[in-house]
């Protein structure tokens, strides 16, 4: 939480530079930030005027000489600030084992944490076992798995730890919400700098570290960078359409419907990236099918869900669709949307070839076993809509 207090006065005082035409660059304004937060801070019985005077005069002395001196002045390159910054680093990341970058949009922030790596691995698993026999690979070799799981792991556990951060801004309730439940005005106003500090440092430009990595082994395409932003444009829908719930705002379909079928794009990634790694040409039918079958997925899913995605206030198209159409229209608009699908999936399964087709069948069946539903005709379980949940604020107070 200091981390995130911290964080936010550093973003709150670039903005009053910027509000102030002190702005130059992104490395001075960083500098000027921190700076000026250091006058701020209380120093005995000097007032603000007093610390500018006093510092104005001494720069002045300050000559050529004394800037040469500093160069063998120990750790010359920061100020305790900064070395107390570097060693909460150190130390938080020795807690949670993970890896911190430095930057003005990262500071203090893990690249890949240990817990991101294990939530990573389910995902690795079934993509290993779903899509690589879209490569003419076989799942069941470790030789095929481990050639390019480096790669595969660190970009799909970096996208976990992405996710991790977006879910922290989902729970948040406004202050009313709050206040009926008999949350005290001290977790209140924690919960708010959680709400307030993500979204400006949460962007497009998290993606940076990723993206030099993967130019760094000839590996980037501009397809790869629009399913990244994919990604991000999945989280900034998740997180209006979550607050617009709380808050029970009105709720577009296109939303909904744009953000289920954004939300696989780390699929779309780990097999675009295979693609690179292979060498080959992406198969354009490939990936046709697959991003039908994930939009199918990605509902089944849902449905499986659908009581913890309201406990947890995280995307769920059935939740969505209760708030835009009511209780009686949105199990039967899900189900259009659902066999609408399947049509299209069907289609495109007879182009594929026979044995593909096949396997993949069988793949999902096994999946849907493995995930505790029910086998039926339908590769994806049987398509049962779970009962809603009407009062979703009375729901979590019971389950939280």
């Amino acid at each position: 939480m200091e981390a995130l207090r911290r964080l936010e006065r550093v973003q709150s005082m670039l903005a009053f530079i910027d509000s102030h035409g002190l702005s130059l660059s992104a490395s001075f304004d960083r500098f000027l930030a921190h700076l000026l937060l250091f006058f701020v801070q209380p120093c005995d019985m000097l007032s603000l005027h007093n610390k500018f005077s006093l510092a104005s005069d001494l720069l002045s002395k300050v000559t050529s000489q004394v800037v040469e001196d500093l160069k063998f002045f120990p750790n010359y390159e920061m100020d305790q600030g900064d070395v107390n910054v570097q060693s909460d680093t150190l130390s938080k990341a020795k807690k949670d084992d993970g890896v911190y970058l430095q930057g003005p949009k990262f500071s203090e922030m893990p690249l890949v944490r240990l817990d991101s790596m294990q939530r990573a691995n389910s995902t690795l698993e079934d993509f290993c076992r779903s899509y690589f026999m879209f490569h003419d690979m076989d799942a069941n070799r470790p030789e095929s798995i481990f050639k390019f799981l480096p790669i595969l792991s660190f970009t799909e556990s970096y996208i976990y730890q992405l996710d991790t951060w977006n879910e922290k801004n989902l729970c948040k309730r406004p202050k009313s919400a709050a206040s009926s439940r008999g949350t005290s005005d001290h977790d209140y106003t924690a919960e708010k700098i959680v709400e307030i500090s993500l979204p400006e440092v949460f962007d497009s430009d998290l993606f940076k570290p990723l993206i030099s990595l993967l130019q760094d082994q000839g590996l980037m395409t501009g397809r790869i960078n629009d399913e990244l932003i994919s990604g991000f444009q999945y989280w900034s829908l998740e997180r209006m359409l979550c607050q617009a719930l709380i808050r029970k705002e009105k709720i577009l379909v296109e939303d909904v419907l744009r953000a289920i079928h954004l939300k696989s794009f780390d699929y779309r990634v780990l097999n675009l990236l295979l693609y690179q790694l292979r060498g080959q040409e992406v198969n354009e039918l490939h990936m046709e099918f697959l991003s039908v079958s994930e939009f199918l997925v990605e509902i089944s899913d849902d449905l499986y869900d659908y009581e913890d995605d309201v406990t947890n206030n995280t995307f769920n198209i059935l939740r969505m669709f209760v708030a835009v159409y009511g209780a009686s229209l949105a199990p039967k608009k899900l189900i259009k949307c659902i066999s609408d699908a399947e049509k299209r999936y069907e289609v495109l399964s007879r182009k594929l070839e026979p044995n593909l087709s096949l396997n993949y069948w069988k793949r999902c069946e096994e999946a849907t076993k493995e995930g505790g539903v029910s086998k039926s005709g339908n590769a994806y379980g049987m398509w049962s809509i779970p009962p809603l949940i009407l009062d979703e604020d009375a729901f979590r107070a019971q389950n939280t």
